[in-house]
Parts: C-alpha cells; structure tokens; sequence
C-alpha cells in the first residue's frame, strides 16, 4: 500500500533505504516537474500538450510510471516478508485492487496525452502531400489538405503575421469549392492591431503573381492549379496562397482551412456564441445542413446566442437587408471573432477532451505551434474596437456590366490605397505602386 502511494515507501518502512531511494527519486523527478508546469498555469499546459512531440513524451513517461509503480509494490512487499508476501491471499488481493487503480488512472491520463498528441498531428500540418497525391474535391478532404509551401516567414516575432483562412464545406449532401470562403488575419504584435480582410468568391480576371491574368473565379483558382501542374507548377494551395497575398500586396505566411460540419459541433460544445446581428435576415430558400430542401431561415436584427446550427445557417445564408455574399462574409467575420472570445475563456477547459476531437475534425493549419500560446495571449489584448474589417466587394471590386456569372474585377487603385492604409511600408504598394488592370 505504501508503495502503492509512492514509490519507494514501502521499502522504506522495510528498512531498505537505498532501494527505497532509487524506487522513489524517479517519480520524485516527475512531480517536481509537474509542479513546474503547474505553477504556469493550465492554460500553458494544455498549450504545451499540443506539440505532438511533448504529448507523445507525456503519455510514455505515464506508462512508465505506471509500470514503475507496480514494479515498487511488488518489491515492496518482497522487502517486508519475502516471497511467502504472495503467498498470501490478502496481499494477492490487496495487490490486484491497486494494480487495477493504476492501470485505470496511467490509462486515463495516458489517453488524455494520446489524445493531445492526435490532435496535434491533425491540426498542425507539418508534411506536405507527397508527390503524385490526388488534390482534394469534396468534403471529406480535410485531412488531405496538401500544405502550403511559405512563400515567406515573420522574419521576427515583432513583425506582423498574416493567415488565410479557408472555409471548407463538408456536408455529405454538398461537394462546394473547398476556397468558397477566403479570408486573409492580420496581426500586429506590435501595436496590437488586427485586420480581417475578405475576398469574395466571385472575383475573377485578376492579375497572377506569376504574370499573365486568371480569367476564372477565384474560388476555383486551386482546384485549377491542383489539377494543371504544367501551369502552376507551385500547386494549388501554394498558388492560392501567393496570389491572394499578391493581390492584397503582403506575403501570406501561413493557412488555416476550417471544416464547417466540426465548426457546429464546436460551438455547441462551448454552449454557444453571441453576436449582434446588424440586419434581420428572412432566407426561405436557405437549405440547412443535415437536412435535405429548403427549410428557410430567420433571425431578427439585435443581439443573440446562437447554437452550431443557427451559427452556421448565420454564415451561409446570403438574404437580408442588402443581402449579398458581402454580408456574408462580413458575418463570417463576426462569427470567428466571437467563437474565439469562447475559446479563450478559461472556463473552457472542463470541455477540453471534446473540443479536441472537434478541433481535430475543425481545423488543420501550418501555424507553427510552439507560437499559439504567444497568439492566444495577443488575441486577448486586442479589443473589438481594434480589429478592422473589410470584404473586397465595392468600392475594391466592382461588376463590369460585360462581366459574366456576377463576376468582380478589382478596382486597382482603390486595392493599392487599402494595402497601403492597412499594412503600410510592409505593402508592396507602397513601393510598386497599384495592381495591373487585367
């Protein structure tokens, strides 16, 4: 029992001091380091799990442990009556009972590092596609994402960091564009300021980084560059990320693609979002998410709480007053602001083993990892007031009146002025002067 409790002291209170030391100076090592970890905080730890490397280390050093443990209580009991020890049933039984404890509580814990490490292999890619892979189509392509190769790196930590953020549409009764929603997130750790910047999915006859001018939709520009390597031999995530941060005239240094059906799950795992709706919304063709046809959609203008299923229908119906993708995607904004407000909240944790395996179905990203507590602790001391948003619709694009399928052409000088208002000597606008007309 008592090395049951802890290594080390059942040959103590036999009188083996020295194997009561070495029984005891290993788990010794590992509370101490635990209580190093402790005292910076939970939140760090969680954060810490999430490097697959650490996680994984985690869960061997419980199994050891465990091991450890079993190992103490058996030597234990030798060092007080010798081998008759298990001869006797009690201590055959005593002995059973606690090896069960251990084995309960190592596997509980364990798992809870496994499940960290799963989730930390999922949601931040760190391998690319391998060569000749098959580009993802339709939903359930989310963990085949092929990774972005860096156009560029914040060259310091001061320096300002830029995510495009990918909305993946995973209904099994839909296969939309996998780059429907494009959003680029901006952070100045600096003056801690944040942009979020929107391209519709509509543009199109823009101007390539590579040069010449695409005449599609932007929204198909990576399913075109996956499947015509001759063309764009960068591929297609990797070409969407140059183009999108060549257009908005600053390098893209990471990506983030979000799986709308894990997107539900999570915000009904946080109990929900609240966000102030700036117009009533009446969408009778709004055709839900697990249910076939139309079943419509309604929400008054003001303030609401939002399950993940009102959520989603907030950020994929495009009626209301002035309804357009534009103010869709001005929602998608506002939805992402508030659901990580949510996460932030150290309330949170309780929920923790579940929001890991939503994050795991949510999201896959080429954020580096060892960065994600400094981010979390920036999000926090960035207020509303200090996160500017635009959707590149009118007056940044415009539909020619010869313009096909509702297309959008950028307006080039008004495209360079916002860079420039934005992001300012960091733009190359600032320098080169306005996008090409196409």
């Amino acid at each position: 029992m008592l090395s049951f409790l802890w290594p080390g002291l059942g040959q103590w209170y036999a009188g083996a001091r020295r194997s009561a030391a070495l029984f005891a100076l290993p788990v010794l090592i590992a509370a101490l380091v635990a209580v190093g970890l402790l005292i910076q905080g939970p939140e760090s730890i969680v954060l810490g799990l999430l490097s697959p490397g650490t996680a994984l280390a985690v869960a061997i050093i419980v199994a050891l442990l465990g091991v450890w443990r079993f190992v103490a209580m058996v030597d234990g009991a030798s060092a007080a009556a010798g081998r008759d020890a298990f001869r006797r049933r009690p201590v055959l039984a005593g002995l059973a009972a606690m090896t069960a404890l251990i084995v309960v509580t190592h596997v509980a814990v364990g798992g809870l590092a496994l499940s960290f490490y799963n989730a930390g292999t999922k949601i931040f890619a760190t391998e690319p596609a391998p060569e000749g892979s098959t580009p993802p189509t339709s939903s359930g392509d989310l963990a085949n994402l092929p990774i972005a190769t860096p156009n560029a790196t914040p060259p310091s930590k001061a320096a300002r960091i830029n995510i495009l953020v990918l909305g993946i549409d995973s209904s099994p009764t839909r296969t939309h564009a996998l780059t429907d929603t494009l959003m680029v997130v901006s952070v100045d750790p600096t003056t801690k300021t944040a942009a979020m910047i929107s391209f519709p999915r509509d543009l199109a006859d823009f101007p390539m980084f590579s040069g010449g001018t695409y005449h599609g939709k932007i929204n198909a520009l990576m399913s075109d560059a996956d499947h015509h390597k001759d063309t764009y031999p960068d591929g297609g995530l990797t070409t969407l990320t140059k183009e999108i941060g060549y257009l908005l005239g600053v390098p893209i240094h990471y990506y983030a693609a979000i799986n709308l059906d894990g997107f539900e799950a999570m915000i009904n795992r946080v109990g929900g979002v609240t966000i102030n709706n700036p117009n009533p919304i009446n969408d009778p063709s709004y055709g839900g998410w697990h249910e076939p046809g139309r079943i419509g959609f309604q929400l008054s203008k003001g303030v609401h709480t939002l399950d993940g299923e009102t959520a989603l229908a907030y950020v994929r119906s495009r009626m209301g007053v002035g309804g357009n993708d534009f103010e869709r995607a001005r929602r998608q904004q506002q939805l992402l602001v508030a659901l990580e407000h949510k996460l932030s909240d150290p309330a949170m944790l309780p929920n923790l083993p579940g929001l890991l395996d939503d994050a795991t179905r949510t999201i896959t990203t080429s954020f580096p990892v060892d960065r994600l507590e400094e981010m979390l602790q920036l999000g926090r001391q960035i207020p509303d007031g200090q996160i500017l948003r635009f959707v590149l619709g009118p007056p940044y694009a415009e539909r020619p009146l010869t313009a096909p399928d509702y297309r959008l052409v950028l307006v080039p000088d008004r495209i360079s002025a916002l860079s420039i208002k934005l992001f300012g000597a960091d733009s190359r606008y600032a320098s080169t002067g306005a996008v090409p007309a196409p």
